[in-house]
């Protein structure tokens, strides 16, 4: 294997998505940064990446503006600059009638899945414009309900509909720095969090049905291509979903 130079920070890292994305950029030989609430969790992927000189875990809330700092911070620190920013810290709310959201359950949902996003691409901004060389990658995690979302799903979807346009606005003020920022919207992976779609979730028609899984590594490695590419190319919006899901048409 041949060492990469770039330095990739990876939110939510400590499971699923961000874990796969994490494993796979520290096997194309990236220097990568594991941001996460739970240190024992990034503990492990640190062990499964089994490259400990060219891993940093920082136990991160992303919702808090003073941890976000101090994550690029120590990269900075222990490895120079930040090359690429897999944004991908999230949160969903019970799945309930709308009607009987807590402001509590909102509010959690938008402080980690948005305010967390801008502070975390904020943050990555600061330090990519000002390195030598100038400039960076940032991966948004969006969500198959970015596009179109699932009954009773308001604040995730909410969420996920503004990544959007946080990503366009980021993409656009990033140009002048050299810092490339894009989408991955990803359908049905398996992780933790999608368990409950192999056991049958509702659908728009109330339905409940058993929807298909894919493998979460193919997330981790859609996520490789787009921080391996060159600066000049940006890939803005990637979607990448289990073949069978009820997701195109109308189920």
């Amino acid at each position: 294997m041949t060492l990469n130079s770039k330095v990739a920070v990876v939110t939510g890292a400590g499971t699923g998505i961000g874990k796969a994305a994490a494993l796979a950029l520290i096997k194309d030989g990236y220097r990568v940064v594991l941001a996460g609430r739970r240190a024992v969790l990034l503990d492990e992927v640190m062990t499964l990446g089994g490259a400990p000189d060219r891993v940093l875990a920082v136990a991160t809330d992303v919702a808090d503006p003073d941890s976000v700092k101090a994550l690029f911070d120590a990269s900075v620190n222990r490895f120079g600059r930040v090359d690429v920013l897999f944004n991908n810290a999230g949160v969903g709310a019970p799945a309930i009638p709308l009607e009987d959201l807590t402001l509590a359950q909102w509010r959690n949902v938008v402080d980690i899945n948005l305010t967390g996003m801008f502070l975390c691409i904020q943050q990555a901004f600061r330090v990519m414009k000002a390195q030598t060389p100038q400039g960076g990658r940032i991966i948004n995690n969006g969500s198959i309900s970015a596009t179109t979302p699932r009954p009773n799903s308001s604040p995730y979807t909410a969420t996920k509909h503004a990544v959007t346009g946080l990503t366009k606005s980021a993409s656009l003020d990033g140009r002048k720095y050299d810092i490339a920022v894009g989408q991955i919207d990803v359908g049905n992976a398996g992780t933790d969090m999608a368990q409950r779609m192999a056991a049958g979730i509702q659908q728009a028609n109330g339905e409940i049905a058993v929807e298909p899984l894919m493998d979460v590594e193919i997330v981790g490695q859609s996520v490789l291509y787009m921080a391996n590419l060159p600066l000049q190319a940006n890939v803005m919006f990637h979607t990448v979903m289990a073949t069978k899901m009820p997701f195109a048409g109308r189920g």
